[in-house]
């Protein structure tokens, strides 16, 4: 453009021009759609719902289904007892069952077990070619997968396309991991727990991934939403997956969850949910499993969103509604606490309020539904007392009305002070707003990292200073800039949170299928004697750490790739170091070969062991029962498996908060690092950025 040797006619050619009739190919400079993530894998197919062309071919294949009556029951490589049939109601209409599921009894697990198998022993091109095999019929059987996301789990036909795709995505995704994983053998046999509000595509993403890395899998979907879970293992058991090597489970938490955690013969965990069942699978792992045995969690959120005075309102709005309002706002990553500048506020909210009556709220099977039902009575109960008590309150800012039959709670908006008068996550259409002055950020940033809570974060602005600041010192794993806060595309955003919002590795990224496959193990080493280290100097040595560090800093980013995804969108993963990392040998020899292992990725350790000296070293023997009362540490290494190392993964899980590992692995490296991701929409800066002052 500013190059003068270069002609107007040149810099304003029509695009259409490169088009080749003949051979029917683009520019070969700009991507298909399809081919955007080749030569990794092909794009998973897309339905345009403005194209009469695709509502047409929708409707044909869902049709059939829009009364069909699915019975299900778990599928095991041998028989089983099986529970009562239990009927399944659509949540948005209650004349309307969906069918009957028959649940899988404490024996049925113990049998699936008995009976399952790992993957290794089949080649990993082979896997591959199945996962994708996988992914081809999940496309060949939309119509049955729409209509059982929409009748079962309450999906708009939007969310039921999304569903889909990143389902297929997921499949794909890792089936291409297969080839890096260098040889690495499998865990053995993994447990995966998947919840409502992702029924098929969280469900078939922990699948793949454990399937990916060889190993056997027991699922066990979400009791809501068995009939979806049915629907997509029987396509990967025709796609090739042998029935011994994946297992459904379907049941309740207390009768099959339990079963799984307790069975010392599981070899890891992949869990998503809420932090708090999080939290008690981790305590019985801790007591039953292999003391190495893995819990790769993603658990919720308090999702805030910082609108500054010169973001655009047109884009946030759009933005806000979309992040808070669809799929009925459940969502881990949907938008919870608005931040809204004061000088805009009166403007802004009349223009958001306006948009929000613009949403129809109804059966989602309906093309023109934008927000369905919450998923059952007991959500819907919740919601709606919690609305009605901020009513109560004077705090309700906006609320429109709803559908009196089906479970649906009316989009609403509610008045705080701030992400710290939120005393839990409410999942649901419920949007917060607070707002705040100019030079109120840094408030909220440390509010926000006060929370505990790390998993996204929206931010609408036109500084780029602003940018670079909050995104800097945010302890938060998925950022959005100018854009929405849902919707991570597999491979473009890999997804996952920090604090209580999830132990990692992020799911849909390069590190994730890897956490499935064994570590190079530690040599076990014998406990040596020496007086017992004090709480009060362990603590100490903490502090200190946390003194000499930038408050609120993510620290020094270790790498940071640019990741593929449409025009118009940046998206950059970055690792950074776990954070502070307790490193008790049990010798000082071990001890000071994990702290230089942890310290090369950029950690900060603590080292105790009888024996060590130096800074940030306390001389003596580890008690476990001193970990109730520490704070401020991120990981524990030790190399030992015996009383000691049950003691101190017992003690914990026992804590409350964030879940943090026991490292036993000497790849200790590979395993102290977290990861960011940050998606700026670079179409939303709009007009002349650099005009704009810092300090607006």
């Amino acid at each position: 453009i500013v190059d003068e040797t270069v002609s107007p006619e040149e810099i304003a050619v029509d695009p259409f021009t490169t088009w080749d009739a003949e051979r029917g190919e683009n520019n070969p400079a700009i991507s298909k759609p399809v081919d955007i993530y080749q030569p990794e894998r092909p794009n998973s197919k897309g339905w345009d719902l403005r194209d009469c062309k695709d509502l047409a071919a929708i409707e044909v294949a869902r049709t059939p289904f829009q009364n069909h009556k699915w019975d299900v029951a778990p599928l095991m490589a041998v028989d089983g007892t099986f529970g009562d049939p239990a009927t399944i109601i659509n949540p948005a209409k209650p004349d309307d069952v969906v069918g009957s599921v028959r649940s899988a009894t404490a024996d049925d697990v113990g049998a699936a077990i008995d009976s399952a198998s790992h993957w290794a022993d089949t080649p990993g091109e082979e896997r591959a070619r199945i996962l994708n095999r996988a992914a081809d019929l999940y496309e060949e059987n939309f119509g049955e997968i729409f209509a059982a996301l929409t009748r079962e789990a309450g999906k708009s036909v939007l969310d039921a396309v999304a569903e889909i795709r990143e389902a297929v995505d997921f499949l794909r995704y890792y089936a291409s991991e297969i080839g890096r994983l260098d040889g690495a053998a499998p865990r053995g046999l993994f447990a995966c727990i998947s919840p409502w509000n992702f029924p098929l595509a969280i469900f078939t993403g922990q699948i793949s991934a454990a399937l990916a890395a060889g190993n056997g899998v027991l699922a066990k979907p979400a009791e809501q939403t068995p009939i979806m879970a049915t629907i997509g293992v029987r396509l990967m058991h025709e796609a090739g997956v042998p029935k011994n090597v994946l297992q459904l489970l379907p049941g309740d938490g207390v009768t099959v969850g339990a079963a799984l955690s307790s069975d010392p013969r599981i070899d890891g965990m992949c869990f998503t949910g809420s932090t708090a069942t999080a939290q008690r699978i981790n305590r019985t792992m801790a007591r039953n499993a292999a003391i190495d045995a893995p819990l790769i969690a993603e658990t919720g959120g308090l999702n805030a969103m910082i609108v500054d005075s010169t973001a655009l309102p047109e884009q946030a709005i759009r933005d806000i509604v979309q992040s808070s309002f669809q799929s009925a706002g459940q969502r881990c990553s949907a938008l919870r606490v608005l931040y809204l500048q004061e000088d805009i506020a009166e403007p802004f909210l009349k223009m958001l309020y306006g948009a929000i009556d613009e949403l129809a709220i109804g059966d989602p099977w309906d093309l023109a539904t934008d927000v369905g039902p919450v998923i059952d009575a007991t959500a819907k109960e919740k919601i709606a007392d919690y609305v009605d008590l901020a009513a109560n309150e004077g705090r309700l800012m906006k609320r429109v009305k709803a559908p009196k039959t089906g479970t649906f709670i009316a989009p609403s908006v509610v008045r705080v002070k701030g992400i710290g008068d939120m005393a839990e996550e409410i999942f649901g259409p419920v949007l917060h707003v607070a707002t705040f002055k100019a030079h109120e950020i840094d408030q909220i940033l440390a509010d926000i990292n006060a929370s505990g809570y790390g998993l996204t974060f929206g931010l609408h602005t036109r500084i780029d200073d602003r940018v670079e600041h909050v995104t800097s010192n945010l302890n938060v794993g998925n950022i959005y800039i100018n854009r929405h806060q849902i919707g991570a595309v597999v491979g473009s955003q890999p997804f996952g949170g920090e604090g209580m919002s999830g132990t990692g590795p992020k799911a849909g990224g390069p590190h994730y299928v890897k956490q499935f496959t064994k570590r190079p193990s530690a040599e076990a080493l014998p406990a040596t004697e020496g007086q017992s280290a004090s709480l009060s100097d362990i603590q100490a040595a903490i502090d200190a750490i946390h003194r000499g560090s930038q408050t609120g800093s993510r620290g020094k980013i270790l790498a940071a790739a640019e990741l593929p995804g449409p025009t118009g969108e940046s998206n950059r993963l970055s690792t950074f170091g776990k954070g502070v990392v307790l490193c008790l040998g049990p010798s000082a020899e071990a001890a000071d070969v994990q702290a230089a292992a942890a310290e090369s990725v950029n950690c900060q350790t603590v080292r105790i062991a009888p024996g060590v000296s130096g800074d940030s070293a306390i001389d003596g023997t580890f008690d476990p029962a001193l970990i109730a009362d520490l704070d401020g540490f991120d990981a524990v290494v030790l190399w030992s498996d015996g009383d000691q190392a049950r003691a101190i993964r017992t003690a914990l899980a026992d804590r409350k908060g964030m879940l943090i590992p026991l490292i036993q692995t000497g790849d200790i490296a590979a395993v102290c690092v977290k990861e960011r991701h940050i998606c700026i929409d670079t179409t939303a800066a709009g007009g002349n950025a650099s005009l704009l002052a810092a300090s607006a």
